[in-house]
């Protein structure tokens, strides 16, 4: 089961671990790794300087069968109200990688997202050598809405940067149920379906 919780103490360790403990670690080659990533920090940094904004309402963990598994961040685009939320997910740990964790993470946060904002749309930018990434958003209800050819360099190669959208008119058609079809394709009544 996934759940997404906000941050409590005992996730920092977690966070830490995998942020800073760990050398090279896989995640860090697929979240933007055309940036430069920040120095490795001691644990008693880290809580110093950086738990108060995992913390923040802004940022929740990714359980997977109330064990801790990633994170997802979103943020609400300039100008204040407009509306257009960014949102941003890892799995840190590659063994839970491939097995739609990180769709139903997103479905869920989107979801928190327009239950408790007034969103307008989400947006995810990713690059296209994250196809995992992509693919994962596509499922979650993501749509490609822009393509920068070859706006990041990393590894000697240049690669597209890549925003997804998800309006928030797609996301409610999404809860809205599909009429029952019978053989013939006709709607079947309420009656039919109650039987």
């Amino acid at each position: 089961m996934i759940e997404l919780r906000p941050v409590i103490e005992a996730d920092l360790y977690f966070l830490w671990h995998w942020i800073h403990e760990v050398s090279n670690p896989e995640w860090a080659l697929w979240d933007a790794p055309h940036f430069k990533r920040p120095g490795r920090k001691s644990i008693q940094d880290f809580m110093a300087e950086d738990a108060e904004w995992f913390r923040d309402t802004d940022r929740r963990m990714i359980f997977v069968d109330g064990r801790p598994a990633g994170i997802v961040t979103r943020y609400e685009e300039l100008p204040a109200g407009s509306r257009w939320w960014e949102v941003g997910i890892i799995l840190y740990d590659p063994d839970r990688w491939g097995r739609g964790i990180g769709r139903q993470a997103l479905e869920l946060w989107v979801s928190m997202i327009f239950e408790k904002t007034d969103a307008h749309l989400v947006t995810l930018t990713t690059w296209s050598g994250n196809e995992r990434m992509v693919r994962a958003a596509s499922r979650a209800g993501f749509s490609e809405c822009a393509r920068i050819p070859e706006a990041r360099e990393w590894n000697g190669k240049r690669w597209d940067s890549i925003r997804m959208v998800f309006l928030r008119k797609a996301w409610e058609r999404q809860l809205r149920p599909a009429p029952a079809r019978l053989s013939r394709g006709r709607v079947a009544s309420h009656r039919a379906i109650g039987r």
